[in-house]
């Protein structure tokens, strides 16, 4: 089954920016899409952006216009280029793959262990 590890978090000011990277491994279904969720602490998690079964990027209200998500050629590789950050960004990150576009958790079949995002005001 595949494995999805995400890196790049850390704690970043706002304004600042901060990439996310998720590698999957293994064998990654042609079928499925890959996105990003995020949790905050007592909140929960939400659909943050993904690549959806036409290639096309779909990024939550909250977040369009700072961030942007793409995916390698190869599709086992999803990014997350947040700009922009505000204090309300601070959560922890996840990366997952499911059933297209996967912005929603009942699409989720796998999920990475999550990277931790801090912005400070």
């Amino acid at each position: 089954q595949e494995q999805l590890v995400e890196s790049g978090g850390g704690s970043v000011q706002a304004g600042g920016s901060l990439r996310l990277s998720c590698t999957i491994s293994g064998y990654r279904h042609k079928n499925y899409c890959m996105g990003w969720f995020r949790q905050a602490p007592g909140k929960e998690r939400e659909g943050v952006a993904s690549i959806d079964g036409d290639d096309s990027p779909r990024v939550a209200d909250s977040v369009s216009g700072r961030f942007f998500v793409s995916e390698d050629s190869a599709k086992k590789t999803l990014w997350l280029q947040m700009n922009s950050l505000k204090p309300e960004d601070t959560a922890m990150y996840y990366c997952a793959i499911g059933v297209c576009p996967c912005n929603v958790i009942p699409d989720v079949v796998r999920w990475g262990q999550g990277t931790q995002v801090t912005v400070s005001s």
